[in-house]
């Protein structure tokens, strides 16, 4: 394993922020500290650079196995690293669905050597029926440390209240696609102005804030732990906030198109800009803003949902879905650091520290006797989206010819240079 010496550089993680060197040897940081001389086998110039600790993304789908033609787990990854990620959750609604051990076993080989922890996220039901729990120990030998049902909700709630009460006993993590389907009932847009100027169907918000808080009570109820998925509205950011404030053990996530977005974009009859849940109102948007600045929500996360071009040439209906992968620390940076609401260590915060803290996985960190999961960025390079030029087998994203600052340069996982864009 070679050893990398990267000079003069703004190490930047939530205990530290120092111009530096820094020394990576044998997979983790040897030293830290000025004028390290060192016989690396790489040297990087870190002049107006940033070293801060490799993302986590506690949403992705893959597709793999069962709709490779979108995405597979080698190109799914090889997203992620241009992103800067270096660990994801990869959700479960693969075809056949993943309930059993046989596909998570096929998932985390796939996903040797390339750089990237991929862990599987077991089903809450088997087949995403809805009609019988998986079984949740069996997911968790195989390497399980998340279940869902995400891409649909577990409609039954006492289903869900018991799958609550089974994680108590083994420990998994629960998340929650908040989605109440007969309120949908067809909807493909956000309800209100746009929906109706477009004269489709609209999602009524009462959909994901009803399951929201019928999550939150129900892991109350059982004094379990509950993950709710891709918040987007302002009613379930007060709901998980007021959780929060009584002490309820609920933590949940929010992705870039929610904090920057509206459901105007969909008056092009785009399908690049529909996901489920969908872009709302410019009032989501500030209330998911203050969500992230207040600590209600705890992560960015993508949703990243690969889709083809002829899958999402028919507006009204395309698959629901955007990639994000490449894009989720510009667009973070933009939205929120560069315009002031947040610090860059609140950043770190919410797409490394957090999401690996919820899982109960190792947080990097820019420390001595660190395994070197890092990443080094230029926070402050503008550049424009360019989907062709993206990782990803698919290129339905929200940001395509949108100028974002800030950008990913140089990935390291586990001492190892994954991605080099310089390169």
């Amino acid at each position: 394993m070679s050893s990398i010496l990267i000079k003069n550089i703004r190490a930047v993680d939530t205990r530290n922020d120092v111009l530096t060197d820094v020394f990576i040897d044998n997979g983790v940081i040897a030293e830290v500290g000025t004028n390290i001389h060192s016989g690396a086998d790489e040297l990087i110039d870190g002049t107006d650079l940033v070293l801060m600790p490799s993302l986590f993304d506690m949403h992705v789908h893959f597709r793999d196995p069962g709709q490779t033609e979108k995405e597979d787990i080698l190109t799914g990854c090889a997203a992620a690293l241009a992103g800067g990620v270096t660990g994801v959750l990869a959700m479960p609604n693969t075809k056949p669905p993943c309930d059993n051990p046989g596909i998570i076993e096929y998932i985390r080989k796939k996903a040797e050597g390339t750089g990237v922890d991929v862990y599987p996220v077991g089903c809450i039901t088997k087949g995403m029926k809805g009609e019988a729990l998986c079984d949740y120990d069996e997911l968790k030998k195989a390497g399980c440390i998340c279940i869902s049902d995400d891409g649909r909700p577990v409609e039954n709630a006492e289903m869900m209240r018991k799958a609550l009460e089974l994680s108590n006993e083994n420990g998994l993590l629960v998340a929650s696609h908040c989605e109440d389907l007969n309120i949908i009932s067809g909807g493909i847009i956000n309800k209100g102005e746009t929906s109706a100027k477009l004269g489709v169907k609209g999602m009524d918000r009462a959909s994901e804030d009803y399951i929201t808080a019928r999550e939150i009570i129900l892991a109350s109820s059982v004094n379990s732990r509950i993950h709710i998925c891709h918040v987007s509205t302002e009613g379930s950011t007060a709901i998980v906030r007021f959780a929060k404030s009584r002490g309820i053990k609920v933590t949940c996530e929010t992705a870039p198109h929610y904090f920057m977005l509206t459901d105007k974009l969909l008056e092009k009859r785009d399908a690049d800009y529909r996901m489920n849940p969908p872009l709302r109102t410019p009032e989501d948007v500030r209330a998911i803003i203050d969500g992230i600045k207040d600590g209600t929500i705890d992560c960015i996360i993508t949703d990243h949902a690969p889709h083809t071009a002829e899958q999402k040439a028919d507006f009204e209906k395309a698959p629901n879905g955007v990639v994000g992968l490449e894009t989720s620390l510009a667009a973070a940076l933009t939205a929120l650091y560069h315009t002031g609401e947040i610090p860059l260590k609140r950043i770190i915060e919410l797409m490394c520290v957090n999401p690996r803290r919820i899982l109960g996985l190792e947080i990097p960190a820019v420390q001595v006797g660190k395994t070197a999961d890092l990443i080094i960025a230029d926070i402050n390079r503008k550049w424009t989206v360019d989907p062709e030029k993206l990782h990803s087998k698919s290129h339905n994203t929200v940001f395509k010819g949108m100028t974002l600052t800030g950008r990913n340069l140089v990935t390291i996982s586990k001492g190892i240079i994954r991605y080099d864009e310089r390169k």
